[in-house]
């Protein structure tokens, strides 16, 4: 194959998506000792020998970077056999684990992590300000969006259009459910209080940013960098922001925030259609996983407080 030719079929699946599959053939090869072009027996082998170690979806991840290696090279996928189909189901039923969820992002603790961080953007240091006004866009627009961490790595200056006071839209070339790369446009409102675009505006005044990604790293002396922040980064950005600050965010991860806004929709009597057509999430389970299960009882919970 040619530059061009490998250019198009990295660009068929997503950086995070890619990464993945090196990590699960490295695996495969370096740390298990196989070798490709594999057998449906050594998958077998390969498969009941992490049966203990690694989840049924971490499974399923290394076996689609299998297929997709033996594909792009032209041999018989091995992890279409059956006895690898039947292997696979013998082990999710001899070691069922329940599903693990990112804890919800609650408004409240939300709201704390805002104020810090609407005082630290007034900082005469730099670095301190840039970091606040960053971290606080970041946050405002994971939560109130529902975006996951690839999507705010993805965002683009170009592609957001601003209507000071009424809203955003902000265009995504792809996503994780975009198979076909034809994009999704995202409209952002304004709020009333924990704006995100005044926040997202604020954040280009800030860092002098007209074009390109827009989040990036912040060095200590408050350099900008010139690439989008990495997804991975993005759990440690989100805790950091609330540990900086003296808040509680060990538990929190980037699907916090995605899963935060499920949960606060659901409280404030969202229909599940009207919350999958905003998300995205083209079916209820898929919605189901983000929202806290306790949400539906609203303030007939004991403790609970409407919000």
């Amino acid at each position: 194959m040619n530059g061009s030719t490998d250019r198009y079929l990295n660009a068929a699946r997503r950086d995070s998506t890619r990464r993945r599959y090196l990590q699960a053939l490295e695996h495969f090869e370096e740390q298990w000792g196989g070798v490709l072009p594999a057998s449906s027996e050594s998958v077998v082998r390969y498969l009941a020998a992490h049966a203990e170690q690694l989840s049924v979806a971490t499974l399923r991840t290394h076996l689609a970077a299998l297929a997709q290696w033996h594909q792009r090279q032209g041999f018989v996928d091995p992890t279409k056999a059956p006895q690898v189909r039947d292997v696979l189901r013998g082990i999710k039923a001899e070691h069922p684990q329940a599903v693990k969820r990112a804890e919800a992002l609650q408004l409240q603790a939300l709201e704390a992590c805002i104020d810090v961080l609407q005082h630290q953007v007034e900082s005469a240091q730099p670095a301190i300000r840039l970091r606040a006004g960053r971290d606080r866009a970041l946050v405002l627009l994971g939560f109130w969006r529902a975006f996951r961490g690839d999507d705010l790595c993805r965002l683009r200056i170009e592609h957001i259009q601003v209507r000071s006071g009424e809203g955003m839209e902000i265009f995504l070339a792809s996503g994780k459910t975009d198979r076909q790369h034809e994009g999704v446009t995202f409209a952002v409102p304004a709020l009333k209080r924990m704006c995100p675009v005044q926040a997202y505006e604020d954040w280009l005044d800030i860092s002098g940013l007209r074009h390109g990604p827009v989040f990036r790293s912040i060095d200590r002396w408050g350099h900008l960098g010139h690439e989008s922040l990495n997804p991975n980064s993005v759990s440690r950005l989100l805790r950091h922001a609330f540990v900086r600050n003296g808040l509680d965010g060990d538990s929190y991860s980037g699907h916090s925030l995605r899963r935060g806004f499920a949960t606060w929709a659901s409280k404030n009597q969202w229909g599940t259609k009207a919350l999958m057509d905003y998300v995205g999430w083209r079916d209820v389970q898929s919605a189901m996983r983000y929202i806290d299960a306790t949400a539906p009882f609203g303030d007939w919970r004991r403790g609970e407080s409407g919000e």
